[in-house]
């Protein structure tokens, strides 16, 4: 990339555009170096704001629904504050901003997850319900093979969220100690460790 951070940050997000608009399509494709560079860049723009973020893609509530959701798939334990606080929430919400595809997986997906939710619960959406009525509804669509066929989108979306929470995570500096990452190394492509997505899910509630 070019030394000009102007420059660089469009040929980033121009990078990661293409490259989540194939993973929007099925493909895991965004490099390892590239998920650096989105941390890098909101820590940079964090540091800016004075911890301030406001959301580039996603409304406030969707952004806040993103939080909730990465709050239950990597929680905080004794070891560390969890995704929440790794950032994965601007995060994605980042990868949407350079991505239509990736954005129209993330209101849709949202926009179903409240809908069911207001059927389910009262009227209240997600966010509104409260905790046990969101793992409850997050239990359903967990698992694929226990999954009704009438929530087959649900399971879809959650699938990608929890994905992409984990990536988020796992390249993230607090994510990287978690695992006791210890250096960079050469990659193609970057695909998180199957034991640490294993780890993420016996920590979440929904295991």
């Amino acid at each position: 990339m070019s030394d000009d951070p102007d420059v660089s940050r469009r040929e980033l997000l121009l990078r990661i555009g293409a490259a989540v608009s194939l993973a929007a399509m099925g493909e895991r494709v965004l490099a390892a170096q590239d998920a650096q560079h989105v941390h890098h860049a909101l820590a940079q723009e964090k540091a800016s704001l004075e911890g301030l973020y406001r959301p580039k893609a996603l409304t406030a509530h969707e952004y806040a629904t993103i939080e909730r959701l990465s709050g239950i798939i990597v929680p905080a334990d004794d070891r560390s504050p969890g995704a929440v606080e790794a950032g994965a929430a601007r995060f994605i919400d980042f990868l949407c901003a350079a991505s239509d595809e990736m954005k129209a997986i993330y209101t849709g997906g949202l926009a179903w997850l409240d809908d069911e939710m207001r059927r389910r619960n009262h009227g209240k959406n997600f966010l509104d319900a409260p905790p046990p009525a969101q793992t409850a509804l997050l239990d359903l669509i967990a698992w694929r093979d226990r999954a009704p066929a009438d929530l087959a989108a649900g399971v879809q979306f959650f699938a990608w969220v929890r994905n992409m929470v984990v990536d988020a995570y796992y390249t993230s500096p607090m994510g990287m100690k978690d695992l006791g990452y210890m250096g960079n190394s050469a990659m193609a492509q970057f695909s998180v460790p199957q034991e640490a997505i294993d780890y993420a899910v016996r920590r979440s509630p929904l295991a």
